[in-house]
């Protein structure tokens, strides 16, 4: 499919995602407005819907609907969402912008924000919980994405990274503490995104196992690029100036194995990343350019 427009997919599939979480949080009224606003002020703060859009995708590859796999897309994005406004209160990253804009614990104040981001993944898994079954989505892999993306937000996931990334400032570390850190950090959630979305889409054993190999070598080189981003991003088109993990001297892939090393390792994660959808027709033309957009990304 080589004249797949790949901006015009994010587009269209970033607004579907909008207007579907559009619908989950509803325009703040009553005296509980405030975090109603919080939560409104960073979920729709201009994020790529990245991991959603990856769920959705997913779903399509295996022969699935997108439209039924929507709710556990809008999910995702909730709980990463919440991790971004936990991960910028002074107590963790101490982050005073995010895409441009002041973060949400310097609009409405830490106690709201984290409150914002309590009721984020609260509401992502009742979310889940709520999947049509009228829509011939088989209960017992509605459960098992549940217990995905528990293990991928939770200490053995996302918040587990995060605990490594927070005790490694200030340290001197081996690689493959870096990489474990990233793999839960950032990979956990990416991986799951397409393995709940393949699930749910009704794909083999086969093909599930592929999309996490996909995704698993997809957020390595995200997380890769983000590090280099940090050193080569223009503040611009990032929303926030760049050398922020130098100055909190954290352990990142340039700082351990320089930028041109960096870069190599980035490549070769995208090629795994691609061998994993060699099996795979032209539904799968948005990941492979997913995962090459990687390379070039300026944000």
């Amino acid at each position: 499919m080589h004249d797949f427009d790949l901006k015009l997919y994010l587009a269209e599939h970033k607004r579907m995602v909008d207007e579907a979480l559009a619908e989950s949080f509803p325009n703040p009224t009553g005296l509980e407005k405030k975090v109603l606003e919080a939560i409104r002020y960073s979920i729709f703060a201009g994020g790529k819907r990245l991991r959603p859009i990856l769920c959705l995708a997913a779903a399509e590859v295996v022969g699935g609907s997108s439209h039924k796999v929507m709710p556990v897309a809008c999910a995702l994005e909730m709980i990463h969402t919440y991790s971004l406004i936990h991960d910028d209160l002074p107590a963790m990253d101490n982050d005073d912008f995010r895409r441009g804009q002041p973060t949400n614990h310097k609009v409405f104040g830490e106690a709201i924000a984290i409150l914002a981001g309590d009721a984020l993944v609260t509401e992502a898994f009742g979310l889940i919980a709520r999947l049509p079954v009228k829509d011939g989505i088989d209960p017992e892999r509605i459960l098992q994405v549940i217990r995905l993306v528990v293990k991928a937000a939770g200490y053995r996931g996302m918040i587990g990274g995060q605990t490594i990334d927070l005790e490694c400032e200030n340290r001197t570390v081996s690689l493959a503490t870096v990489e474990y850190m990233h793999v839960l950090k950032t990979g956990a959630l990416i991986s799951a995104s397409l393995e709940a979305g393949a699930i749910l889409g009704g794909g083999s054993p086969e093909q599930v196992a592929l999309m996490t190999r996909y995704g698993h070598h997809l957020g390595l080189a995200f997380q890769i690029t983000d590090d280099l981003l940090d050193i080569e991003g223009d503040a611009e088109l990032m929303g926030k100036q760049p050398g922020s993990d130098a100055a909190k001297n954290k352990m990142t892939y340039p700082a351990l194995l320089g930028v041109a090393r960096s870069k190599e390792a980035a490549r070769e994660h995208v090629e795994e990343a691609l061998k994993a959808l060699d099996s795979f027709d032209d539904k799968a033309e948005p990941l492979r350019a997913i995962a090459r957009y990687l390379l070039g990304r300026k944000a």
